[in-house]
């Protein structure tokens, strides 16, 4: 059975990404680790790297991330979402061109300030745990970047799993870079617009190259495992990150296995202006050729050195 791979999963709410980890973790008899924390209030793609493929969690996680986004106007609670506890809350009467008017402008590079409660650290403490003693500690601003919004209607929003579970005003559909936080955009869009907002319901529809139709669900993959076909669910890696492939010559197989330099003129078809490749052993008779790691080009332009092996 194959264990090294990815799962694209579908996280439903009530689940935190360490919980879908651990499910996986059994289900598949080998380590698991998830690509980013999803909040346990929220659902969509979450992918998870089974064995070896762990090891490459860090090169999903840098993938651009897309979500829809419930708002709610009028209110602002402590998470910057309709979980937390409610600071503000008023009447408001927003048109829709008024809403999109203040919400492009967020389109871009910004500068976004975590909300307290998140999972980044500060002077090694989570903010979450800091927030859940009381404590608000300033959180320096970090360069996120909003590629594209679209303001959906409620049926647009359904149709990509986002119902709007706390009556919102208005739907959005983001794809940003990775770091963004909806929550904190909701926020920033109410700010704007002067009467405060917090966000609703929130689906991540992608990450990276993984998609929110073809992400399976958790209860479809505990069947999958019990009927011996989790295998079936499993993507390899170098099927996931879309980098060229090639073979190293025999010549050259001894440093490669060793994770040591292997000059360019050693594999084939020889790189030029390649910047990272899935390098593989030589076939042998009936012998399929294997996987041996993800190379890069080193500075001079005469050598792949290893970046994971796997």
């Amino acid at each position: 059975m194959i264990k090294h791979g990815i799962i694209n999963v579908y996280k439903e709410k009530g689940y935190t990404s360490h919980d879908v980890a651990a499910i996986l973790r059994k289900a598949a008899g080998t380590k698991a680790g998830h690509t980013g924390t999803l909040d346990p209030n929220a659902q969509g793609v979450l992918p998870i790297c089974l064995g070896r493929a762990t090891k490459l969690a860090d090169y999903i996680m840098a993938g651009d991330k897309a979500y829809v986004a419930e708002v709610v106007l009028g209110v602002t609670t402590d998470t910057y979402d309709m979980t937390g506890e409610v600071l503000t809350r008023r009447e408001t009467d927003i048109s829709a061109g008024k809403f999109r008017e203040a919400a492009m402008k967020f389109v871009g590079e910004q500068m976004q300030i975590p909300p307290m409660y998140s999972a980044v650290k500060v002077g090694g403490k989570k903010l979450y745990d800091l927030a859940r003693k009381g404590e608000i500690v300033e959180r320096t601003p970090r360069r996120v970047y909003i590629h594209e919004m679209r303001i959906l209607t409620q049926a647009e929003a359904a149709e990509l799993g986002c119902i709007g579970a706390f009556g919102g005003d208005f739907f959005i559909e983001v794809n940003c870079s990775k770091g963004t936080y909806i929550r904190s955009l909701c926020a920033d869009i109410g700010e704007a617009l002067g009467c405060g907002a917090a966000m609703g319901e929130l689906t991540r529809t992608r990450n990276g190259d993984f998609l929110l139709e073809n992400a399976v669900k958790i209860g479809d993959l505990k069947e999958a495992s019990q009927a011996g076909r989790l295998h079936e669910h499993i993507l390899p890696v170098d099927t996931v990150l879309p980098y060229p492939k090639a073979t190293v010559k025999e010549i050259g197989l001894k440093m490669a296995l060793n994770g040591n330099g292997v000059p360019k003129d050693m594999i084939e078809p020889t790189p030029h202006d390649i910047k990272k490749i899935w390098l593989y052993t030589p076939g042998y008779g009936d012998m399929d050729q294997r996987l041996i790691g993800l190379f890069s080009m080193a500075s001079d332009g005469c050598c792949l050195r290893a970046e994971v092996m796997l």
